[in-house]
């Protein structure tokens, strides 16, 4: 529990959305984190903006989608998040991330989330070609090392798609409650 929920305010959740085939069903996860009492705002890397119907999801949430950078003396269009959750997360954004690369307003809210406690999980889907890369299983090694919590999802077939019917993505939720919940 947080200040914001001692304090009466429902929770935030950021869902950070890669440009995968199955980040059109993100309204499943803004869904059942809204049943359990959150509010929710979206951060899409710029390619994933592509994969999302942005007026069903700004409508669900009540937020604007964020992709790009605040100029100088903007409002935040989201409040600070109480926790965060990456799905569907990509080959490449889990190598930047874990490489402490900031190149996108996405992976910037990541890398930052280390350094201020934010619990952090991540659904990946990706393809097994793409698993089998070295640099994929160091990048899990050290997003493991920092605390962030990594999904169960097995990588599908390379050029065949699909997984979509095994993305769980109320599993964000699931492996973030007990940390949430120590933070009482």
């Amino acid at each position: 529990m947080t200040e914001q929920t001692l304090s009466g305010k429902k929770p935030f959740l950021y869902v950070v959305v890669c440009a995968a085939g199955v980040a059109g069903d993100v309204g499943r996860l803004i869904t059942a984190a809204q049943e359990r009492n959150w509010d929710v705002g979206v951060v899409a890397t710029p390619q994933g903006l592509g994969f999302l119907d942005a007026e069903a999801i700004e409508a669900q949430t009540g937020y604007p989608i964020r992709s790009a950078w605040r100029t100088p003396g903007e409002a935040r269009p989201l409040p600070p998040a109480d926790a965060i959750a990456v799905a569907p997360a990509t080959f490449n954004t889990v190598n930047k991330w874990a490489a402490g690369i900031s190149d996108t307003l996405a992976l910037g809210i990541l890398c930052e989330a280390y350094g201020m406690g934010i619990p952090t999980t991540v659904l990946p889907y990706l393809n097994s070609a793409q698993a089998a890369h070295p640099a994929y299983r160091r990048s899990l090694d050290q997003l493991r090392e920092m605390g962030v919590l990594i999904g169960s999802y097995e990588p599908h077939k390379p050029k065949a798609g699909g997984g979509a019917d095994r993305f769980r993505w109320e599993e964000a939720l699931e492996l973030l409650a007990p940390a949430l919940s120590a933070r009482t």
